[in-house]
């Protein structure tokens, strides 16, 4: 009795996985180190070794307090589950973090400290803030900034959006005028 065996041959696929999966390998390690220049700047961005934000915006004198003030990103808006929003970073100054008891952004002037606006959160040496930005802001609106004193007082200063986001700015003129 005789048996002949056949040697099944490996199809395409196998033979080409063999061949290159060291390759393909490589390939599949090398592809992440072009992501991580980016990756280690966004650490240093949060982690704050990089300043505030992007683009800072400066000092701003609210009362006889002040804070430093950045845009997280220097870009238009971004479209999240609530609308267009925008991060803002803030600093308290060294004399004032014992005396302010919350901080608050909003665009347009606030009509009472129930609608201060968006409150800052975090340390007072780095606050940050997600604010809203409606689509049919004007170009010529105003950032507020509200701060509430342990003491009960109240102090309000503001500055032109365009000085704060020229980038919001540019993203509001493109969008066109909003009834």
């Amino acid at each position: 009795m005789s048996q002949t065996t056949s040697i099944a041959q490996p199809s395409r696929l196998s033979r080409f996985w063999h061949k290159w999966r060291f390759h393909i390998n490589v390939l599949l390690l090398l592809i992440p180190l072009g992501f991580m220049p980016k990756y280690f700047a966004d650490v240093a961005l949060f982690r704050g070794d990089s300043g505030l934000g992007e683009r800072e915006i400066g000092d701003v004198q609210v009362g006889p307090w002040s804070l430093r003030l950045a845009e997280l990103r220097n870009d238009a808006p971004l479209n999240g589950p609530a609308g267009y929003s925008k991060d803002f970073n803030a600093a308290l100054c060294d004399a004032c973090i014992e005396q302010v008891k919350a901080t608050y952004l909003r665009i347009g002037k606030p009509r009472s400290l129930r609608a201060a606006g968006v409150i800052f959160f975090g340390t007072p040496y780095r606050m940050g803030t997600q604010l809203l930005i409606p689509e049919k802001t004007k170009p010529d609106a105003e950032l507020w900034i509200t701060m509430e004193g342990w003491d009960g007082s109240m102090h309000q200063a503001s500055i032109p959006l365009s000085q704060a986001s020229p980038a919001t700015i540019a993203w509001l003129t493109k969008q066109g005028a909003k009834p």
